[in-house]
């Protein structure tokens, strides 16, 4: 039988090997800290870039094209009805488009579909939104019947096409910064790399070496 003294000296030995073996086993606990963890499919709000330019800007797009497809929808009679019609639909698609846009880039989506130039997608949204807005509030400008809503989205309209062309100018100027900022690296790689190959081409060491 073993006594006291065997007995702790075999727990102590026990307790030690225990802990090597976790040591080295690769099954270890996690320990992740809770801040660490992301909620609803690791989507989270981007609030840099809410607060940025292009952040803001988008919001006071969706803004302003909501309150002018909501004056355009208080109209109960029109006569004629193609420019209310046609306001009422540009007002809609910009707001659905750029709403859109907007949850793409506030909560980082756009990064999970890299085959999309996104980029390019909201230059073209802006774009055609000034363009398209422009008409409509002109078209009702022209056709409508002076009455409070009609005047109202006829306002919200030209501000709405103000801000859409704010955003594509400045789209525009980001996109040639980033072109000529990407042309530039290709440039100096290529020159690196012709720099090395005439290296080597003078050094014959190292062609000797090769063959």
């Amino acid at each position: 039988m073993r006594n006291g003294d065997d007995l702790e000296g075999f727990d102590g030995e026990a307790s030690s090997t225990s802990m090597m073996s976790g040591a080295s086993s690769p099954y270890q606990p996690t320990t992740e800290p809770v801040s660490q963890r992301r909620g609803l499919g690791g989507l989270r709000c981007d609030l840099e870039y809410l607060r940025g330019t292009f952040g803001r800007i988008k919001l006071a797009e969706v803004v302003l094209a909501l309150i002018a497809f909501i004056c355009i929808e208080t109209i109960m009679e029109c006569s004629p009805c193609e420019g209310l019609y046609f306001f009422e639909f540009v007002s809609c698609s910009a707001l659905v488009v750029t709403g859109v846009l907007l949850l793409m880039f506030s909560l980082n989506l756009h990064t999970r579909i890299p085959q999309i130039n996104w980029n390019l997608t909201d230059l073209v949204n802006t774009g055609l939104s000034t363009f398209f807005f422009f008409i409509a509030s002109v078209v009702l400008a022209a056709l409508n019947h002076k009455t409070g809503a009609e005047i109202a989205a006829v306002i919200f309209g030209f501000l709405a096409m103000a801000v859409y062309a704010v955003n594509t100018y400045l789209a525009i100027k980001k996109w040639r910064i980033n072109s000529r900022q990407q042309n530039s690296r290709q440039t100096s790689d290529y020159i690196r790399a012709r720099t090395e190959s005439r290296e080597v081409d003078h050094r014959p060491e190292i062609q000797r070496l090769d063959a």
